[in-house]
């Protein structure tokens, strides 16, 4: 999960992070990843504290070969 951090003067009530969760000025919270653009995109609002993990490459998924040999 990636982590952001409040920078409103007022406390919010995000409905997103949990029923009834109030984020405080100054608060950082974890968001879900595939969240993450959207609060980075309310630059007023909220600043990046620890940006999703990334995947540099899926992982290759190989068959093991076997050997057989003739006696």
């Amino acid at each position: 999960m990636a982590r952001v951090r409040y920078l409103g003067a007022e406390p919010v009530t995000v409905p997103e992070l949990g029923p009834e969760r109030v984020v405080h000025p100054d608060e950082v919270v974890e968001v879900p990843d595939e969240r993450f653009e959207g609060y980075v995109c309310q630059p007023a609002n909220w600043e990046a504290v620890e940006e999703p993990k990334t995947t540099s490459a899926p992982a290759k998924k190989t068959a093991a070969k076997t050997s057989q040999k003739e006696d």
